[in-house]
């Protein structure tokens, strides 16, 4: 579930700040988070946060950390599970009591997106292109589906041809929607691979490859791709700055005692 904690832990952050708003079922009031369409159908590994919620205010006597807090950490744990780099996390965030679709569908980045787009969407939270590139390297793990990848496979002319015909072998022009592949070689293993697939031409997405499309980012790519060091600091660091998005503190929010539900 590594991949997909790290991942919660990124679309929670750049809807409105690192809140937790991403866990709560719709009510009559918002429809949830997990609908829109950067989420809908691919986010996961919300009751593994249920499960450590619960373990956590069992040993407290009661609910004295933040589900997003939880979150924060346990995707900082992922990460180091899977062989990655470790940073301080900040902790004292608050829960929100609400939740957006409409601002998830507007500020999540998408595949489709190019560099400027990318540089656009990471700029309106407050991160500059170093950050875009070492935050995209999140992308050392996982997989992603069929569907989201699909047009850049068969239509991409920056696509190395043996990679997009092993893709396609997977992903059908029609069917298959779900179907899975890595985002590079070893999904299960945070490296510096992710960045040897861009330089040359085998990003799984077409926002993976806008990163080394002979833009601006190019030569952070090409530095990634050689010094694992340099990205796993900057990684850190640029977690750590998407960690402190808007953090409720003091006495906004609240500390759930149900993670899919406001008190």
């Amino acid at each position: 579930m590594g991949a997909s904690l790290f991942r919660l832990h990124f679309h929670d952050c750049f809807v409105n700040g690192c809140d937790g708003s991403l866990f709560l079922d719709s009510t009559s009031t918002f429809e949830t988070e997990k609908n829109a369409r950067g989420n809908f159908n691919s986010v996961r590994g919300f009751e593994v946060v249920d499960q450590i919620k619960a373990e956590v205010d069992r040993i407290c006597g009661r609910p004295v950390v933040s589900c997003a807090d939880i979150l924060a950490v346990a995707a900082r744990d992922s990460v180091v599970m899977l062989g990655g780099p470790t940073w301080k996390v900040r902790l004292g965030r608050r829960d929100s009591t609400t939740a957006s679709k409409a601002l998830a569908d507007s500020m999540l980045p998408s595949a489709s997106m190019d560099l400027p787009a990318l540089i656009n969407n990471f700029k309106n939270q407050g991160l500059n292109k170093r950050y875009l590139v070492a935050l995209s390297g999140g992308h050392t793990i996982g997989l992603s589906q069929c569907v989201v990848f699909r047009n850049r496979i068969y239509n991409a002319t920056n696509i190395d041809p043996a990679f997009a015909k092993k893709r396609r072998a997977t992903c059908p022009r029609t069917g298959g929607n779900t179907n899975l592949a890595p985002f590079d070689p070893m999904p299960a293993r945070f490296d510096t691979a992710y960045f040897k697939n861009l330089v040359k031409e085998r990003g799984l997405l077409t926002s993976d490859q806008a990163l080394f499309s002979g833009g601006s980012t190019d030569k952070l790519v090409e530095s990634y791709s050689k010094n694992s060091g340099a990205f796993w600091v900057d990684f850190g660091k640029s977690i750590i700055k998407m960690g402190n998005i808007k953090p409720l503190t003091g006495n906004q929010g609240q500390i759930r005692v149900n993670c899919r539900k406001v008190n």
